[in-house]
């Protein structure tokens, strides 16, 4: 009698690989479905903020820019303040940027930490005459897509860029 048995349960677990492989066990044919429906929102929300984070950060990248060209403008024509401002709010498809601050011309001396404010036409430490400076800022507000919990739905993005001219 064993040998029947035995043949019997090889028989019955190679039916049930079997139909496993087939997919045709009518018992779980829309388990799958349900499993789809429940996780898909989670899946949708998680693409919606992947999708506000990568256009915050662009946002940012935009104002950065901005302010960038406004340097970059200055450095190539000089300081006239209304032609550096229309430089920063046309250097990119954002509409939302201004040139605020308005741009400013100082003089000062190059430092380890930066630029140091100097009157013109002076002496800097190591013997280098005072430089004039421009310094382009932009700003920009970036509203989020959905409202996240403990994080504020706008965020204001600021830049500044500074380049001598002379």
């Amino acid at each position: 009698m064993r040998p029947q048995n035995s043949f019997m349960q090889r028989h019955s677990m190679w039916r049930s690989f079997r139909v496993f492989l087939a997919g045709g066990d009518a018992g779980s044919r829309g388990v799958a479905a349900i499993e789809f429906a429940i996780i898909a929102p989670i899946l949708v929300l998680l693409m919606v903020c992947t999708v506000d984070l990568g256009q915050g950060i662009y946002r940012k990248m935009q104002v950065q820019n901005a302010a960038q060209a406004g340097a970059q403008y200055a450095a190539v024509h000089g300081f006239t303040a209304s032609s550096i401002s229309a430089a920063v709010t046309n250097a990119t498809t954002f509409s939302g940027i201004s040139a605020s601050p308005s741009p400013t011309q100082f003089c000062g001396c190059p430092s380890v930490t930066g630029v140091t404010s100097a009157s013109c036409n002076s002496t800097c430490t190591g013997g280098i005459s005072s430089g004039t400076y421009v310094t382009a800022s932009a700003q920009a507000t970036y509203t989020t897509i959905l409202p996240y919990p403990l994080l504020p739905t706008s965020f204001t993005f600021a830049a500044q860029s500074t380049v001598r001219i002379q």
